[in-house]
């Protein structure tokens, strides 16, 4: 098995969010990290990151959202010209994983219209509840017209141990990340926002846009255990780390 990492698209926040001893008017540029698992059984997609049209028109898109979330950089910085640029297209994507439905990390779902897509079941509870805009959740990215495959708890994709769903509830209530095993590189832990930023979990500090700061408290220790255990782990929005992984046509296996 490979795993590729992808661009799903920038991201300006206010470093407060984050950190609580930052600047008011600090500002970081985040990466949105997504993932091709081409898995003997068919190919995964881990998160489908920004819609191409939020460059230059995010606040059509997302509304007032955009302001706290602005998109930046280039309108190719997106999963399907990512995926386009190894050779690859929406209709090769056999199945698209969830990590939650936020607009950063859904945008495209809808684009990838022969696959199967996984969501957990409180996750969609929480986007289909009323006033879920104010949580995130915005239904033009996650709304479409075809069925989520729904999972209530851990879920080995392929029943063999290679990629392993696990829930880790905190930054919202049905957040997922993965556990993927490579028969070279080993294991890798896609987190997601179930760890933002490195410095959230070394700090045991929760996000100020977390859902339940005691839920994410306690994911963080399960995270924890897991890195323990030898597992490598791969943030949502670490620019850091970002920059010295292997992306695109630079794969892991």
């Amino acid at each position: 098995m490979r795993m590729h990492f992808l661009s799903g698209g920038r991201l300006r926040m206010r470093a407060s969010v984050f950190a609580a001893d930052a600047a008011p008017d600090t500002q970081l540029e985040l990466p949105v990290l997504c993932a091709l698992l081409r898995h003997p059984q068919g190919n995964v997609l881990f998160d489908t990151g920004c819609h191409p049209l939020v460059i230059g028109g995010a606040e059509t898109r997302w509304g007032g959202m955009a302001k706290f979330m602005t998109p930046i950089g280039r309108a190719e910085e997106n999963v399907l010209d990512e995926l386009g640029s190894i050779g690859f297209s929406a209709d090769d994507v056999d199945v698209v994983i969830c990590s939650h439905l936020h607009p950063d990390h859904c945008g495209c779902n809808g684009l990838f219209g022969r696959a199967t897509i996984i969501c957990h079941r409180r996750e969609l509870e929480a986007a289909q509840a009323s006033g879920s805009e104010r949580a995130g959740y915005l239904r033009v990215e996650w709304d479409h017209s075809r069925p989520y495959t729904l999972i209530d708890g851990e879920h080995d994709l392929f029943s063999d141990g290679r990629i392993v769903l696990l829930p880790m509830t905190g930054h919202t209530p049905g957040l997922v990340c993965a556990l993927v095993t490579l028969d070279r590189d080993g294991c890798f832990f896609l987190a997601s926002d179930a760890v933002s930023l490195r410095a959230n979990l070394d700090l045991d500090h929760a996000p100020r846009n977390t859902w339940d700061v005691d839920l994410q408290l306690r994911s963080f220790g399960e995270i924890r255990r897991i890195e323990a255990w030898g597992a490598e782990i791969i943030c949502g929005h670490d620019a850091a780390q970002w920059s010295g992984l292997r992306k695109g046509s630079h794969w892991y296996e």
